[in-house]
């Protein structure tokens, strides 16, 4: 059983995937660390130094060797993985694997998001609430359509625990 939780950012999909792999008892990834492992570089760097196209190159890498593994895992996906090139087919084609959105509404992404948008680069140059919601909206917009291809879709506006239990429960 390998689990992929995918959604924007600030839906959850680290800290329910570290608490899940706890309650499931399997290790808990985040693929970009482990892409920063490989490249021995932070994300920004890599997208800085060699760009969008070559990050999104070494990110599908770094999922399939991952999924070809024979280890269970829960793997936390960046909110952008699912949207491009065909990183959805190789996710649901493959046996073993459940594929799960994270789905937050706006105004609890806004809500997460906007205190820690410093932390974000994507986001840090939005001045106000309004303007993070409006960003928000526009690219859930765009990216939905590659949400919504997940085997499993879980409302993300509750705590973790509740998250988890609902994930648990339409698993098993």
């Amino acid at each position: 059983m390998k689990l992929l939780l995918l959604g924007y950012m600030g839906s959850g999909k680290t800290a329910v995937g570290e608490r899940l792999a706890e309650v499931l008892d399997i290790p808990f990834y985040d693929l970009d660390l482990e892409i920063e492992k490989g490249g021995q570089k932070s994300v920004p760097e890599i997208f800085s130094e060699k760009g969008e196209i070559y990050f999104r190159k070494r990110e599908v890498e770094v999922l399939q060797e991952l999924l070809k593994s024979d280890e269970r895992f829960v793997l936390s996906l960046g909110g952008g993985t699912p949207c491009y090139g065909n990183v959805m087919q190789i996710i649901n084609k493959r046996a073993g694997v459940t594929s799960i959105f994270l789905k937050a509404s706006v105004e609890t992404l806004t809500h997460r998001l906007f205190p820690a948008k410093q932390h974000r680069p994507l986001i840090a140059h939005l001045q106000t609430e309004e303007e993070l919601n409006d960003f928000i909206r526009k690219h859930l917009f765009e990216r939905n359509f590659y949400y919504h291809q997940a085997a499993l879709t879980v409302h993300a506006d509750t705590t973790v625990r509740e998250i988890i239990s609902e994930i648990v429960a339409r698993l098993f």
